[in-house]
């Protein structure tokens, strides 16, 4: 803990209640952090108060803070200007900085016989011919690999004409995205005239490209050569292929900036989708270390990136709030020189838009774990759905089977980052009652659970059940979640507890809380989720009782003379069931593995007092 809290505390107090940006310093003088406030006094001291409300990266700034400083401001709206101004001066260290790294981009055509079309983020000295710059990179990207597939250029790294003949026509031949140059059979004449249509589609118009190729495909076709008339309307069919599905976006403004964020394990990131005349330009994704709060970080992150932008849209859709929505607001109009507008929509085009470019954070933030976006955006689905306060990437599952009141078990089933994990699953067997209770078995199941994590803290263990869940889910209703709720409760701990229930058909129908019902809609991932995991868990739960009766069943069969515990386990996998031994004759007991004529004999007597059969 900062040994000069009380004293920084007490500086804090003795500010004014205005608003400003005060500016945090390290021993070494050093700006750490900087920050605005609508009345300093109230902001500034929370730092120095009680440490257990703050986040961990709140705590470490503040452990390494020797001295503040102050700067007081007339508005609201000149702490966000000034916050922002001060930010990009000073690069402090526990502020949300990005970089101003948005290079330009090039369309690199090789100087050889045989060119090719490529996009770079640098020109070289290397003979070649670059067309550019570019500012957008993720337009270039794009173009190009539209151009390659329309007019069917190679993308691989065989050689020409080195490599004519040697190896077989790649996969994009047979999807008609090459015209395979590799196989020796096509003319120089023939692929240059792809090549050189390929560069004014890039550089020019494509309706003006499309109508050149429709004249040379009447062309061709009045001279008879109906193969090359047939290679025109084919890449002329290509062309309109990608306008259809650029043409898919109708946003209805001219200019669409969309920005939404994802978070996971203290990791944060930002996606912006850039639109102009309906059509995706520019996407950039943001990695962001120590990221706690969601709303703190999709405000300091547009604050952020729009400090380092030029370009501002006249929308901004955003997939959830943001702090000091109308000075920001403001300030970007200020900056444009034209009205600009924030928005967080709840229906129609731009929250799919939205809903799309959050998939794109979570898929970003998935390959830094190996978890991929659409695991994380499931969970995402999961969390809003129930309004958790934090991803729930560690679920438990519990279900309970008897067979007529007897046998009474428990399984749990265990999934991270929406996906199975086996080496966490547990059973348990009820012992403290006997006879059909779900409601009891339930609450038994979770307290036997709790104290085991209460031991498992004691010896240090932060695996199994050293873990605890973000999110409870019981199969069953309102009585089961009612039955687990106390025992949470008297626990002392926080997880969230629901029930997952079925209709008529045996299928997922809704998630139960202690509440009422949230309703899940068959076209959604979360609804395919829920029901995998109720799947699962009753599976486990219903495998493991029939373990137990076919265990209890066998070791009843020892008590036959001539039976021991490895014919009665044969018994029991040849048969399947105690029905089908007590009904068979001795023949048939014969059949089963490791049974004589005499063991035969004594099962069947055993189960046939009338009619005993002679040794």
């Amino acid at each position: 803990m900062n040994p000069k809290l009380k004293e920084l505390r007490a500086k804090a107090m003795a500010l004014p209640l205005q608003p400003g940006v005060y500016l945090m310093k390290n021993a070494q003088g050093e700006i750490i952090y900087i920050g605005k406030a609508k009345k300093l006094k109230n902001r500034v001291s929370q730092y120095f108060g009680s440490q257990n409300n703050h986040t961990e990266k709140v705590r470490r700034m503040v452990d390494n803070v020797d001295d503040f400083d102050y700067i007081i401001t007339d508005s609201e709206f000149e702490c966000l200007i000034l916050e922002c101004s001060l930010i990009k001066q000073h690069t402090p260290k526990y502020n949300i900085l990005l970089k101003d790294d948005k290079g330009y981009s090039y369309i690199r055509v090789t100087n050889e016989e045989w060119r090719r079309l490529s996009y770079v983020l640098q020109k070289a000295d290397d003979g070649a011919r670059y067309i550019g710059p570019y500012k957008s990179s993720y337009y270039v990207k794009s173009s190009v690999e539209e151009a390659n597939k329309i007019f069917g250029l190679p993308t691989c790294n065989r050689r020409f004409p080195e490599d004519f003949g040697r190896f077989r026509p790649c996969l994009n031949f047979h999807i008609k995205q090459c015209c395979a140059p590799c196989t020796g059979r096509v003319k120089l004449k023939d692929y240059n005239e792809r090549v050189e249509s390929a560069l004014e589609y890039l550089s020019g118009d494509s309706s003006k490209t499309m109508k050149e190729l429709q004249e040379r495909m009447t062309a061709a076709a009045d001279a008879l050569d109906f193969e090359r008339a047939a290679r025109y309307r084919d890449q002329i069919a290509a062309m309109k292929k990608m306008r259809d599905k650029q043409k898919v976006v109708d946003i209805s403004v001219d200019e669409l900036d969309v920005i939404a964020v994802a978070r996971q394990d203290g990791k944060g990131c930002a996606t912006v989708l850039r639109f102009s005349d309906s059509r995706l330009y520019d996407t950039e994704s943001f990695i962001i270390d120590d990221v706690d709060d969601e709303v703190d970080f999709r405000s300091q992150f547009i604050l952020r990136y729009y400090t380092l932008r030029n370009e501002i849209p006249s929308h901004i859709a955003l997939d959830g709030e943001i702090e000091d929505i109308g000075n920001t607001e403001l300030w970007l109009t200020e900056k444009k020189g034209k009205r600009v507008y924030i928005n967080t929509p709840q229906r129609g085009v731009q929250k799919n838009l939205v809903d799309m470019c959050r998939k794109n954070a979570y898929e970003a933030l998935g390959q830094l774990k190996g978890v991929t976006g659409k695991q994380l955006s499931v969970l995402d689905e999961l969390k809003n759905l129930l309004g958790l306060d934090k991803l729930p990437e560690y679920i438990e599952s519990y279900d309970i089977s008897n067979f007529a009141g007897s046998d009474n078990v428990a399984g749990m089933v265990v999934f991270e980052n929406a996906r199975p994990l086996k080496s966490a699953y547990r059973r348990f067997k009820i012992k403290s009652f006997s006879g059909q209770d779900d409601y009891g078995s339930m609450a038994e199941v979770l307290t036997r659970r709790l104290d085991e994590y209460k031991k498992a803290q004691e010896e240090g263990e932060t695996a199994g059940f050293g873990r605890l869940p973000d999110l409870i889910l019981l199969d069953g209703g309102k009585g089961q979640v009612g039955a687990v709720l106390p025992v949470v409760a008297a626990s002392g701990l926080s997880i969230p507890v629901f029930g997952m229930v079925k209709d008529d058909h045996h299928r997922t129908r809704a998630i139960v809380s202690d509440m009422g019902e949230i309703a899940l809609r068959p076209n959604r991932a979360v609804y395919t989720f829920i029901t995998n995991i109720q799947d699962e868990v009753h599976r486990y739960a219903i495998g493991f009782n029939r373990q137990q009766r076919r265990r209890v069943l066998g070791s009843s069969l020892e008590e036959i003379p001539g039976i021991g515990r490895k014919r009665a386990k044969e018994l029991m996998r040849f048969f399947r069931t105690i029905k089908k031994i007590s009904s068979a004759t001795v023949e048939e007991l014969e059949q089963a593995p490791g049974m004589t004529h005499p063991a035969a004999v004594s099962v069947y007597n055993y189960f046939h007092e009338e009619q005993q059969v002679p040794s």
